[in-house]
């Protein structure tokens, strides 16, 4: 499904969050990880946007989608993935984290980002009139801009190995 104009902003930070779960999972199957390195990356990304794209799915996005019972669940599993993905994201900050722990930030990052998009997000456009996906969008544009602020101070992103930064 096409997304809504509305959604877009959201779509374009999963579009960040997946490319690097990308180059993260080459580099590990390569055996060309730097973990110190991809730490770093994965925590700044954190930082630099993430944060922000919970808080605003968690006080716009989900309390909009809880008007429809049928998405109750859907939004209960995300949130309580939004709360394993910060403790994984905590030990990314801390350098806690080892090959295995990677991988599973990896897969559970990427398969919360294709339920938001195949599911919450198209279940939502199905349902809510175009009006209310505009007014939604507006919100969301106001609460993720403190990602867009940061991204547009700039920071320096991890070095990798095998040069993917």
């Amino acid at each position: 499904m096409l997304r809504d104009p509305s959604l877009i902003p959201l779509s374009h930070q999963h579009q960040h969050a997946l490319s690097i779960c990308v180059r993260l999972e080459r580099a590990l199957q390569a055996g060309a990880a730097d973990l110190v390195a991809w730490q770093l990356e994965v925590h700044q990304h954190y930082a630099n946007e993430v944060q922000f794209h919970f808080a605003a799915e968690e006080k716009i996005l989900f309390p909009a989608a809880r008007r429809f019972p049928e998405l109750v669940a859907l939004l209960q599993e995300l949130s309580g993935e939004h709360q394993r993905l910060r403790e994984h994201f905590v030990h990314a900050e801390q350098g806690t984290m080892n090959q295995g722990e990677l991988e599973t930030l990896v897969k559970l990052l990427s398969e919360h980002i294709r339920k938001e998009e195949r599911q919450l997000l198209e279940a939502m456009q199905k349902r809510m009139r175009p009006e209310e996906l505009k007014s939604l969008g507006d919100e969301l544009a106001s609460a993720l801009e403190d990602a867009v602020q940061v991204c547009r101070l700039g920071t320096k992103p991890a070095l990798t190995k095998t040069g993917d930064s």
